[in-house]
């Protein structure tokens, strides 16, 4: 990789209010909230300069500030329904050059996965470089999603969409259409795994991530994609758990 003059900082998105499973980002797995297991493995990238929490300002999401603030995490309050504004923001604000999307459903994104897609995003001189959309050429896991793009990628952005739901969704604008971005998909050098799911959108989802969680930390293991499958494969009636769930179930409005 080169050009690392540039500043990379991973912004993750968090909120206490979603529908399906309220206060999900702050759920416990021995007695550690999700999000604090996403921060320590982001913290692994060889690659992020930064990582901030990017929150709202409604007294509801005051307990991701606490924690924040306790454990000497960086946040960011802004919009709660305009996420594009939120990361730029953000951004602005923290002097990123290149930005790494991460959502608080994903506590067990894989610090190796996040190198590659930034090694990707800067060697092909793209503009948004993601493992998982567009959904259709994805093939790594749900609860494995990562979006990394430039500074003037979402300046543009900021700039131009006018969706509301696009907004939202803070990176539709640069993939969903033909809006002259430079787009790039990692794929994933194993094989397929895109039928595997290990985010947070329901009960069940929660029980998956606490047997990975539990696993990982028995095995003393990384908890990378691979290990992660090998576990799931290993025990069936844990990843049926949550399998009738499709991808970008999470996009839908609440």
């Amino acid at each position: 990789m080169n050009n690392k003059s540039k500043k990379i900082v991973a912004i993750i998105q968090a909120r206490m209010g979603a529908t399906r499973l309220p206060g999900k980002v702050m759920m416990e797995v021995n007695g550690v909230p999700l999000i604090k297991y996403q921060v320590e493995r982001i913290k692994r990238s060889k690659l992020i300069d930064e990582i901030v929490i990017a929150t709202t300002h409604k007294v509801d999401d005051d307990p991701i500030v606490e924690l924040c603030k306790k454990d000497d995490i960086d946040y960011f309050r802004g919009s709660e329904k305009d996420v594009l504004d939120r990361y730029h923001v953000c951004a602005k604000k923290h002097n990123a050059d290149i930005i790494v999307r991460c959502t608080g459903d994903c506590p067990l994104v894989d610090p190796e996965i996040i190198d590659k897609t930034i090694k990707l995003l800067v060697n092909q001189g793209a503009d948004f470089a993601s493992n998982t959309v567009p959904p259709e050429k994805r093939s790594f896991p749900e609860g494995s999603d990562l979006e990394v793009f430039t500074m003037e990628a979402l300046e543009r952005a900021h700039l131009e969409c006018n969706n509301p739901h696009d907004r939202e969704h803070v990176t539709f604008y640069f993939w969903m259409y033909d809006n002259g971005f430079r787009t790039v998909l990692l794929n994933n050098e194993e094989k397929d795994f895109s039928d595997y799911r290990y985010t947070i959108d329901y009960p069940e989802d929660f029980e998956v991530l606490s047997f990975l969680i539990n696993e990982i930390y028995r095995e003393g293991i990384d908890g990378t994609v691979k290990e992660i499958v090998s576990l799931l494969n290993s025990n069936p009636e844990i990843k049926n758990k949550n399998s009738k769930y499709k991808f970008g179930i999470g996009w839908e409005n609440e």
